[in-house]
């Protein structure tokens, strides 16, 4: 939550402009303080989804078991093929999202079946993961897309193989008592530090066929894809600042 203050004259209902610095200052709220994180790691108030020692924070997503995806020694995980997707156990409303992610250094596969993953936020709302380097796909479903609804600003990928990291910035949509939905979510990504999606509207559910859909809904799990093609892909360094 944000505290601003605007004062501004109103002409021919003579307000007094303050006169002094004083009269535009406050003092309240006083911001916490957080620790920026060093080294790549997370900042003082983040909750750490995965530091690459374990699957603790996560479950699968077909029965909410344990995950088989692939513990690899360096501190990743990596998508174990038709497996099915995983999800924190924990869910979640707003967030700030750090996450990083990799493809398989050699060439699997073209188009949309080449290291395809996604970052769905409230189990719902994907993020694309697609390696697109000298692989072209349609555009509102290449890496950094949000999916079939907007198609990010700049292709900011590293060479297949490295690390990406993606920084983004989501507001959950609200829901009236009747289940209408009176606010979309919105959207901000960047990709290796370079912007790609500009706080957009999130229209609904990114489907692969047919329109976005606007169920009501409340707190849910941030999932990871397994798309189901041996798509390589890797995760790692993941952590969510809450949005009170």
């Amino acid at each position: 939550m944000s505290v601003s203050v605007c004062v501004q004259a109103q002409g021919n209902d003579h307000v007094t402009e303050p006169a002094t610095p004083e009269a535009t200052e406050f003092y309240k709220p006083v911001p916490k303080t957080v620790v920026p994180g060093s080294h790549n790691s997370a900042p003082s108030d983040a909750i750490v989804l995965f530091d690459g020692s374990n699957f603790d924070a996560w479950e699968s997503s077909k029965d909410k078991g344990k995950v088989n995806w692939l513990l690899n020694t360096d501190g990743s995980m990596t998508v174990k093929d038709k497996s099915g997707n995983i999800q924190t156990k924990r869910k979640f409303g707003s967030v700030q999202l750090h996450i990083e992610w990799r493809s398989p250094k050699e060439v699997r596969g073209i188009g949309q079946h080449r290291a395809n993953s996604g970052v769905f936020l409230q189990e719902r709302y994907e993020v694309q993961v697609l390696d697109n380097n000298d692989n072209e796909t349609y555009v509102n479903g290449q890496v950094g897309a949000i999916y079939k609804q907007h198609v990010p600003l700049a292709k900011a990928s590293v060479p297949s193989g490295e690390w990406n990291t993606y920084d983004i910035i989501y507001h959950a949509p609200q829901f009236n008592a009747n289940g209408v939905k009176t606010k979309s979510a919105t959207i901000t990504v960047l990709h290796n530090n370079v912007l790609i999606q500009d706080h957009v509207e999130i229209q609904g559910t990114t489907e692969y066929i047919g329109w976005p859909k606007n169920e009501p809904h409340g707190k849910a799990a941030l999932m990871l894809q397994d798309h189901g093609d041996n798509s390589g892909v890797s995760y790692r360094n993941i952590w969510v600042r809450e949005f009170r």
